[in-house]
């Protein structure tokens, strides 16, 4: 079972979508080639950023089909409202070959309840026997998958690989003191981009799955890798770690918010991808006040990396 993409930063991608509101699968393959050629390890879809309510069963597994038909190494969201929907998409992704599996907890019906959530859990596990899978623990989901549950599903299912925290410092640490760290085999991953530094310096994360890095792919991967400096007890990569995570914190906090979605996809479409400037429900757009804010917030960003990224040392090092 190939581990290999969880050690890297994995962007998760949105769904881009054409004039009639209908997904446009060839820009999402587009876009996951040039995050893998820019140096990312895998592309998720559909985590909640791939809007995957918004989409049938049948949508999402033609996403996942085109992006691994194109080689692009693929991690499959399973979040649903039913768990018959999650085991067929798990169950796809184990017959067309997908990289990775993000099991998702039971939404709406029963979510709080540990023995359902357990028995969910299960089921996704058991239809992709053979896909390493990790459990995405999210305050958004509302329910955490404490230490006790994640090892008796995985004495039972050997697939499941590991953790991606979406919550706060305190659930992190809680998730590198309780589960990774009573494992060496479990891999933790962060799982929100304001806590990058966080979770690789104070919790041995081993990757991240990453929302703004779908904007900024290279500035992404370079604070993950003066993060890992940093984890080494590297002086310099650690306040030049600190130093980007805050100048991108604005952005990175988006990440966050309910409107994910769409402040990511207009940062694209400031990047000129029109393709992402069109959501599929016609009213889901950011007001002018957002727009605005948006703008000035990037291009402060850019300006200032633009400046910061040529002090050389331990930044060049990394970007070499």
């Amino acid at each position: 079972m190939n581990k290999d993409i969880f050690y890297g930063v994995i962007p998760a991608l949105m769904t881009p979508c054409k004039a009639d509101r209908t997904p446009d699968y060839d820009a999402l393959v587009k876009k996951g080639k040039q995050l893998i050629e820019a140096g990312m390890s895998a592309v998720v879809y559909c985590g909640s950023m791939g809007d995957w309510p918004l989409l049938t069963d049948e949508e999402r597994m033609e996403g996942v089909d085109r992006l691994v038909k194109a080689g692009v190494p693929v991690m499959v969201g399973t979040g649903a409202i039913n768990t018959k929907s999650a085991v067929a998409l798990a169950a796809h992704a184990e017959k067309i070959g997908a990289a990775g599996l993000m099991v998702i907890p039971r939404v709406l019906s029963r979510g709080s309840v540990i023995s359902a959530q357990i028995n969910h859990f299960k089921a996704i596990l058991a239809a992709a026997p053979s896909i390493p899978a990790i459990i995405y623990n999210s305050p958004v989901y509302g329910f955490e998958t404490r230490a006790d549950v994640f090892f008796a599903l995985r004495k039972e299912h050997k697939n499941l690989i590991g953790f991606k925290e979406f919550g706060s410092k305190e659930a992190m640490r809680y998730a590198a003191e309780n589960i990774t760290s009573n494992d060496e085999d479990v891999l933790l991953m962060v799982g929100v981009d304001t806590r990058v530094f966080h979770g690789f310096v104070n919790c041995g994360a081993t990757g991240s799955i990453t929302g703004i890095g779908t904007a900024l792919p290279k500035e992404v991967l370079l604070l993950t890798h003066l993060s890992k400096m940093a984890a080494t007890g590297n002086a310099e990569a650690r306040m030049r770690a600190q130093e980007l995570e805050e100048a991108m914190s604005v952005l990175a906090s988006f990440d966050e918010g309910p409107e994910l979605v769409l402040f990511f996809k207009y940062l694209l479409v400031l990047n000129g991808e029109e393709e992402y400037r069109l959501h599929f429900n016609e009213t889901d757009e950011l007001n002018e006040e957002q727009r605005r804010y948006c703008e000035k917030q990037y291009q402060l960003f850019k300006t200032w990396f633009a400046q910061w990224v040529k002090q050389g040392g331990v930044i060049t090092e990394c970007l070499s």
